[in-house]
């Protein structure tokens, strides 16, 4: 066990190392540059259309609707809130902890830096994954990175493909799994006492009871729950803002000098150097919104929509509301308590912050958003997965993996957390880099269908778009 972990810990070292950090954000700047900031610029536009995009008809008046039409199985607000309820998970209650605690104040400011880029590169998923997509055997619209990866690069890459849809379907098991289950049974059994196996237990049986049914129950569930629990995860966060208010202004400033000055350690933390600030903050940032994983285009693939560009503008809406929201709600939070310098990290750093301004209460606000942010997150991942494995071992394959991931469930609560975090972060980094390079290569068709759309000439999928011209 023990060579296990050093080997995954020498891999984790290099994928998540400079080069890796490197093209993320690479990456995500040229197709920013190539976008001319249109994802910072119409990010009104994607909360219109996310909005109206609630009934399954994105657009106004039935002339719109007829246009459409109905390629798809859940709503384009349905497939951000499944996409969202994958994100939304322990990242942003416990990594954006980590960050702070590894990286010190400054790995915030690199979260931001890495969101406002990571919302061009998930556009491009999205426009990608509607562009590419297909039909499998049930009649279900499939797609993803190794779809457009498959038609959109040609059979040439479709080891590329194959590569993503192994780590993919090997990560869900990590970051959309064990990692969450056993998240919430240390919250659970740390705030109220309960055993971890029986944690693990109930999430089985609940999360069994929607992923059995698939993404249309998936995407029913994660519809209502996401935006509830989102919403109170931030009037929450708020209410601590409030009390603390008058150190708000000194926690900007920390995040704003610490990017760019190292910290001297102090009380129980122990310093931080820019290059770490930069690196927990981007390898955080990207594990909380995966803006370049490639796994969130696999839900917008499913949306009733047959314009690519438009749910690339609601997609992109996935990474501006984990990030510039939830988690800067959270690095506030922290920052404006002083328990971040006493040597906490992860979870309990977060619930020791919330029960500072708002004592017996504090604890039991994160270990309760804790839990259903890692259900939903277990819900959304366990539907990527299944896609990955589908397109590995075709159709029949999908019943035999989710019932192998239901039953993972219970076993994460109870394993040791550090090997898990270990491994999940590895196939994570692994999962990004087939991704990145379809993006990349494919990036003149994203520019081509974004500028057509703003200049009102719509090429749909099924018209003549090749990648190469």
């Amino acid at each position: 066990m023990e060579a296990l972990t050093s080997l995954l810990g020498a891999i984790n070292g290099v994928v998540w190392g400079p080069v890796m950090l490197i093209l993320l954000l690479g990456v995500g700047i040229y197709l920013q540059l190539g976008l001319k900031l249109m994802p910072i610029r119409k990010l009104g536009m994607g909360f219109k259309l996310m909005w109206a995009g609630r009934d399954a008809k994105p657009g106004v008046g039935k002339a719109a609707a007829a246009k459409e039409g109905d390629e798809g199985e859940i709503s384009p607000f349905n497939a951000l809130m499944t996409a969202l309820s994958a994100t939304i998970g322990t990242g942003n209650i416990a990594g954006v902890a980590t960050a702070i605690a590894l990286g010190g104040p400054g790995a915030v400011f690199w979260m931001w830096i890495t969101a406002l880029v990571g919302m061009a590169t998930k556009f491009a998923e999205a426009v990608l994954a509607v562009r590419y997509r297909e039909t499998d055997s049930t009649g279900y619209h499939v797609g993803g990175p190794m779809f457009y990866i498959k038609n959109g690069l040609g059979k040439k890459w479709l080891w590329l493909g194959g590569l993503f849809s192994f780590f993919g379907a090997v990560a869900a098991f990590g970051i959309g799994n064990t990692v969450q289950s056993n998240s919430v049974a240390d919250a659970m059994d740390a705030t109220f006492g309960v055993p971890h196996w029986l944690t693990g237990v109930v999430i089985m049986v609940l999360a069994g009871a929607v992923i059995l049914g698939g993404i249309k129950r998936i995407a029913k569930v994660a519809g209502k729950l996401v935006p509830i629990m989102g919403i109170a995860y931030v009037v929450a966060g708020l209410l601590v803002l409030i009390v603390n208010a008058g150190q708000i202004g000194e926690a900007f400033g920390l995040i704003f000098y610490y990017a760019f000055n190292p910290m001297a350690a102090a009380g129980g933390f122990a310093g931080a150097a820019v290059m770490a600030a930069i690196r927990f903050g981007v390898a955080r940032g990207i594990f909380s919104n995966e803006a370049g994983l490639g796994s969130a285009p696999i839900a917008h693939a499913a949306a009733k929509t047959k314009n690519p560009v438009r749910q690339g503008l609601i997609a992109m809406l996935g990474t501006f509301i984990d990030t510039i929201l939830v988690c800067t709600i959270t690095a506030l939070v922290i920052l404006t308590s002083t328990v971040w310098q006493e040597g906490e990290a992860g979870a309990s750093l977060t619930a020791l912050s919330f029960d500072a301004a708002l004592p017996g209460f504090g604890n039991q606000i994160v270990a309760i958003a804790l839990a259903i942010f890692a259900f939903t997150t277990i819900l959304g991942w366990s539907f990527y997965g299944e896609k990955c494995c589908q397109f590995l071992f075709g159709t029949r394959s999908i019943m035999i993996y989710r019932v192998l991931f239901v039953l993972a469930i219970p076993l994460g609560a109870i394993a040791q957390l550090g090997f898990i975090w270990l491994m999940a972060d590895t196939f994570n980094a692994m999962m990004a880099i087939p991704n990145l390079i379809a993006l990349a290569l494919l990036s003149p068709v994203v520019f081509k269908l974004t500028k057509d759309y703003f200049d009102g000439k719509d090429v749909l999928p099924g018209e003549a778009l090749d990648h190469d011209q």
